[in-house]
């Protein structure tokens, strides 16, 4: 009779082992469907809410900026709309500071980034891109009487001002600058201007379409990198259908004349990556 009883206590026992086992791979499977429905369901929502919630700087022309009447336009702010229509929904724009937006789109406070951000190995980390859209180099920029710097190298010692956590103050520190905190392009410029700072490195495109729009600014492009840069759109990672989408977009918009309408519109040239 004890070992009837013993055997019986055993067989329990072997049974709660198996059923606690059998949760223990059904939590593990339920994890990896969730994380599964994680990447396409960022793509649901947007296409169930008809929006796609963009965050953008609104203060870096010509790719993000408020134009005379007050409305938000851009090169970016065209290619994001321009997406967004190619994927049946309606772009909306949440305006940041350049610094505040990586947290905001990890706070999902929106569902891509559109402000060149450059992609990088770093951010590649933590962040999913798309296909670069735009590429263009670094330059150094200074007041016009300034003859002393004339390569990115003669920026060692000097005060320059940037965006702390743009790929520019990044270029800036390597070669030995002391960085001068802004919030973007226009503030870096009026410290140039002030002689409060000594330099800035900033994009080529912008510094272009800046000096266009103001002949009469007290700055120079002093040096130019020789490698450029690439930008994509950012996205949390996890969220691989609505950048697969976004990726065709773009492509079809290279395609059928779009892209390049919206470039020659903006820099009078395909600004595309070669």
């Amino acid at each position: 009779m004890k070992k009837w009883k013993l055997s019986i206590i055993m067989l329990i026992a072997l049974s709660m082992v198996l059923a606690a086992c059998g949760q223990s791979n059904d939590k593990e499977d339920s994890s990896g469907d969730s994380k599964e429905g994680s990447e396409t369901s960022l793509y649901d929502q947007v296409k169930e809410e008809g929006e796609l919630l963009v965050g953008t700087e609104g203060t870096y022309p010509p790719f993000t900026f408020h134009d005379e009447s007050g409305e938000l336009t851009g090169f970016d702010v065209e290619i994001a709309r321009e997406v967004a229509k190619r994927l049946g929904v309606e772009a909306k724009f949440q305006e940041t500071q350049w610094d505040a937006m990586f947290e905001g789109l990890n706070s999902k406070r929106f569902d891509m980034i559109a402000n060149q951000v450059g992609i990088r190995e770093d951010r590649q980390e933590k962040y999913d891109f798309s296909k670069p859209y735009i590429e263009s180099s670094a330059v150094v920029v200074v007041s016009k009487d300034n003859k002393d710097v004339t390569s990115f190298e003669d920026i060692k010692g000097l005060t320059s001002a940037q965006s702390l956590t743009s790929n520019y103050r990044d270029i800036a520190e390597k070669n030995g600058a002391e960085i001068q905190g802004v919030e973007g392009l226009s503030q870096s410029i009026q410290l140039l201007e002030q002689g409060r700072v000594d330099v800035t490195v900033n994009d080529k495109i912008s510094i272009l379409d800046y000096l266009k729009k103001q002949p009469n600014a007290n700055v120079k492009i002093a040096a130019e990198a020789e490698d450029a840069g690439q930008s994509g759109l950012m996205f949390r990672k996890g969220n691989d259908k609505l950048v697969e989408e976004v990726n065709k977009a773009l492509e079809e918009m290279k395609e059928d004349g779009t892209y390049r309408e919206i470039s020659e519109k903006w820099f009078g040239e395909d600004v595309s990556p070669k």
